[in-house]
């Protein structure tokens, strides 16, 4: 089965995904920042972690749950057109998440991971103040 969009319409679309600087990122980062925690962004470590926390040796990466195949998650729902090549797309995500894990760990940070669905209303005030109990032990 085809995609359902042009070629024009569908790189218009997949341009305007950001990777960087997300609702969601800025919304914990905003977080941190008024709970005092100070870090950098983007750094320079395997994976490109989204926050960085060089006083607790931990980084946290903000994952959107269709892109990195959260599962058993509502919001994590696989394409019906070209569904081999997202699989594989996705799966590869996974395999970087965990390669970047277990690099990061080696190199003795702490690594968290935030889910995208986590960050909904429902579930977010709780979130966030995990993570910073999580951060600050």
């Amino acid at each position: 089965m085809g995609d359902v969009h042009s070629k024009e319409v569908r790189s218009y679309n997949m341009s305007r995904i950001r990777g960087k600087n997300t609702k969601p990122e800025i919304l914990v980062r905003k977080y941190l920042f008024s709970k005092g925690l100070r870090y950098r962004i983007h750094a320079r470590l395997p994976g490109k972690p989204d926050i960085v926390l060089p006083k607790y040796k931990t980084v946290v990466f903000i994952h959107g749950c269709f892109w990195h195949g959260h599962s058993d998650c509502k919001y994590f729902v696989v394409p019906r057109t070209r569904t081999e090549w997202w699989m594989a797309k996705i799966n590869g995500n996974s395999a970087h998440d965990l390669h970047n894990r277990i690099t990061l760990e080696s190199l003795g940070w702490r690594v968290l991971v935030v889910w995208e669905c986590e960050l909904r209303k429902a579930g977010m005030q709780q979130t966030l103040t995990e993570l910073f109990h999580t951060i600050t032990g």
